[in-house]
């Protein structure tokens, strides 16, 4: 049986890098990650996505995950990784036909692209997208989507929501170094919010059953279809990692107008790195966000690993690389 050969972009980030490490040694595949940090694998090549490049690996499917997946960077930025990178991707996909056939594209987009200010429930892959978006983030995410949709070759969107588990830089440790710092409120003045997530391995398994479906094409909303209420499921982590819970209690209208506030003053004093409260991050634990994910259950079937096995592994994995709390 002649492997399946799938080309890894973002390889050296959070969703590319498990992907390639979860089925690195399954005979059927053969795998190769891209990106843009050097990495001492001979299965990976480091390039810069954002211009024409070449590779002698010659994929039957291209799983582009690379992105700029940070809240907070300037409009050049976003356009760089999350647009002209796209771009160049879908070009090396059209230069890499063999025949009449490109290689399969599957693109890694982000459930962002629905957000509006305020609670979103049972959002579906028919919901509304734009015309404006809660962040560049998200704008250039869709941006991306555009450009798959007018690839001449097969091609797939999927739109993970809230992505957590070990090798996590975005979601968690962000939680994590505020609580510690103390800058962490609880929110008030809003019904409690209640969000998807979903485990990595649970978005890595569901990556490959999209590749072994190659018949499958359109958009797919991705959650491990276990809706959690935010702040108890925050405060169970905390205590769990042994950090204080918070105390200080916040409006969600205050919130959102210091948020706002400090934005401004990071863009007009052009300061390096993000804010410490953006109002992205405090939508995303004041408001409800929650996917129908009736499409992605029927045609790729059930999440692999729980929420609960997943916090799990991703306590263990804290833990393990900053060792017992003080």
């Amino acid at each position: 049986m002649t492997p399946t050969r799938i080309l890894v972009t973002g390889a050296s980030g959070f969703v590319g890098g498990r992907f390639l490490a979860r089925f690195r040694d399954r005979p059927d595949l053969l795998l190769h990650g891209v990106g843009r940090r050097p990495l001492a694998d001979p299965d990976y090549t480091s390039v810069d996505l954002s211009r024409r490049f070449d590779l002698a690996f010659e994929p039957d499917v291209v799983i582009h995950a690379a992105a700029r997946a940070a809240p907070w960077g300037t409009a050049a930025e976003y356009e760089r990784d999350n647009v002209e990178a796209t771009r160049q991707v879908i070009d090396f996909c059209r230069r890499q036909a063999r025949g009449s056939q490109p290689p399969r594209l599957i693109y890694v987009s982000s459930s962002s692209v629905f957000y509006t200010s305020g609670p979103q429930v049972g959002l579906t892959e028919d919901s509304p997208i734009g015309p404006r978006f809660v962040n560049r983030y998200a704008e250039t995410k869709y941006a991306g989507e555009l450009l798959v949709r007018d690839y001449p070759g097969p091609w797939l969107v999927v739109r993970p929501r809230a992505v957590f588990g070990p090798g996590d830089t975005v979601l968690f440790p962000r939680l994590l170094a505020a609580a510690r710092a103390g800058k962490l409120p609880l929110f008030t003045g809003a019904p409690p919010a209640v969000g998807d997530l979903i485990y990595i391995d649970t978005l890595a398994d569901y990556l490959l059953r999209a590749v072994e479906r190659p018949a499958l094409t359109g958009a797919y909303n991705l959650t491990n279809a276990e809706p959690v209420e935010i702040q108890p499921f925050v405060l169970d982590l905390f205590a769990r990692l042994g950090v204080p819970a918070p105390r200080r209690k916040v409006s969600i209208r205050t919130a959102l107008w210091a948020a706002g506030l400090t934005e401004a003053i990071w863009k007009l004093l052009r300061r390096p790195g993000e804010p410490p409260i953006t109002r992205f991050g405090v939508g995303v634990f004041a408001w409800s966000k929650t996917f129908d994910v009736r499409r992605a259950l029927a045609d790729l079937g059930p999440p692999s690993v729980s929420i609960a096995d997943g916090l799990e592994a991703f306590v263990r994995w804290v833990r393990e690389t900053e060792g017992p709390p003080p």
